[in-house]
């Protein structure tokens, strides 16, 4: 086994001048009131790799205009169409209206493991929440469905980032199972 060299790899990857001929997958994702710039820059570049629709940043989400969000996207805030949204119930409901069934990533009485998720779901928005509070109540009301990654520890849940990572590939990976 030989680790691939980076111009390998970057012979196989989209550039910014092709990504209107790219599949998207049909993903909106609404980040709602995630204080960490770190954490933004990281689901930036987390949904780069697996080619979202779009983010929406809402609340006091940190836009990249912050070199902090800057410093962990590497450069997917030019890749990934991105809008800021003060109100997440404005674009939770705009999105109902054309269609798009709305999830959260969180723990409810009536969450989905990640892992049960099916095609016919698709296209959906996704809420992340905040990193301590989670998603709020009044944004859960307008759901149709929650998705939760099962916790095995002592912790009852993973940092934002990383259980965005989890959710958005396996929601990848179902859709590309056709």
């Amino acid at each position: 086994m030989r680790k691939l060299t980076h111009e390998e790899i970057s012979r196989n990857r989209n550039t910014l001048e092709k990504l209107d001929q790219v599949k998207k997958l049909p993903v909106y994702v609404i980040l709602d009131s995630i204080r960490s710039s770190y954490n933004v820059g990281s689901i930036f570049r987390t949904s780069d790799g697996a080619m979202i629709e779009k983010l929406f940043l809402c609340g006091y989400t940190p836009s990249p205009l912050k070199k902090e969000v800057l410093k962990t996207a590497l450069g997917a805030e030019k890749s990934i169409a991105w809008e800021y949204v003060k109100e997440a119930k404005e674009v939770i409901l705009k999105l109902k209206s054309q269609g798009v069934k709305i999830g959260a990533l969180e723990l409810t009485e009536d969450s989905l493991p990640h892992y049960n998720f099916t095609q016919e779901n698709f296209p959906i928005a996704l809420i992340i929440g905040n990193e301590i509070t989670g998603v709020a109540q009044e944004l859960l009301d307008l759901c149709d469905f929650s998705l939760e990654i099962p916790q095995f520890g002592t912790k009852q849940s993973l940092n934002v980032a990383v259980a965005y990572g989890i959710s958005i590939f396996d929601l990848r990976r179902v859709f590309d199972t056709k």
